[in-house]
């Protein structure tokens, strides 16, 4: 197993202290990590938000150069640019801890229509401009490896999501409604930037779109919500068919430093984002 930069400690560079070793560099002494400090105050938020993460996150990020982190992350933070200003932030963390009130509608919603790259299966289907856009690049690359998606669910108002979770709770019980089913204001589908492929069931991760979107859906931005063995991380089991349009810097950023789980990676960047 990779030894997590968890398992090391030394001042402020706790978290990578056994990269610089890897790297070919020397480690810092105490005196030479706060002169890095002053250098890059970044590197000491870097070790507070790092630390206020959950034990399951801090095993699964790797030993590396805090700089590289940084820097990756910049690029993360950059690509916000491309998404509306007037709009929630692609990163904007979304949970069974972490709501949208109500009156929460994204801006000009494009609705679904019936088309040629990929199939529908419902006529009330939106997303917000920009995850629309990543759906048909998305779409056009699985045709061309003679794919068609068919899309399922995608924006769902508070009041759509509180009645689903109602009628999941009448079919299922509370307890097993709680672990497939949001409550209303916790959902990523009110964010217009996730959506469900069809079928809608566990079948989806064995069929050939299914498999193709595992492959390669993070080349065009969309990442995997709800990963198997994670139900205590992100409060649902495995939803092998809902993916959430994040863009292909956070992709990246969430494979290579967080263990490809998208929960850990936004509440990295909800985390350091509060602490600026």
């Amino acid at each position: 197993m990779k030894k997590s930069v968890f398992s090391s400690l030394c001042a402020i560079l706790v978290f990578f202290c056994g990269s610089f070793v890897s790297c070919g560099q020397k480690k810092n002494k105490p005196a030479e990590t706060e002169n890095l400090q002053v250098q890059n105050p970044e590197l000491a938020k870097l070790n507070r938000v790092l630390s206020s993460m959950s034990e399951r996150a801090k095993n699964v990020i790797p030993n590396g150069n805090p700089e590289e982190f940084l820097a990756d992350l910049h690029r993360v933070l950059e690509s916000r640019k491309n998404f509306s200003s007037e709009d929630l932030s692609p990163f904007y963390l979304i949970d069974k801890n972490h709501t949208v009130g109500a009156d929460y509608e994204p801006k000009n919603l494009v609705h679904l229509e019936k088309n040629d790259l990929f199939a529908i299966n419902k006529n009330n289907l939106s997303l917000r401009p920009e995850s629309f856009e990543a759906l048909k690049v998305l779409a056009q690359a699985a045709k061309n490896d003679g794919i068609t998606l068919t899309v399922s669910s995608t924006y769902r108002s508070y009041e759509y999501q509180k009645n689903l979770f109602a009628y999941w709770v009448k079919i299922d019980g509370l307890e097993e409604a709680e672990r497939e089913s949001a409550r209303e204001g916790t959902s990523q589908h009110q964010l217009g930037m996730a959506l469900d492929f069809a079928p809608v069931d566990d079948a989806f991760a064995d069929t050939v779109p299914g498999q193709w979107v595992y492959k390669n859906a993070a080349k065009y931005g969309w990442s995997l919500s709800f990963p198997h063995g994670y139900e205590d991380i992100t409060g649902y089991r495995w939803e092998s068919w809902h993916f959430r349009y994040i863009g292909v810097e956070a992709c990246e950023f969430q494979k290579k430093w967080f263990g490809d789980v998208q929960q850990f990676m936004m509440e990295f960047l909800d985390a350091w984002e509060d602490k600026l």
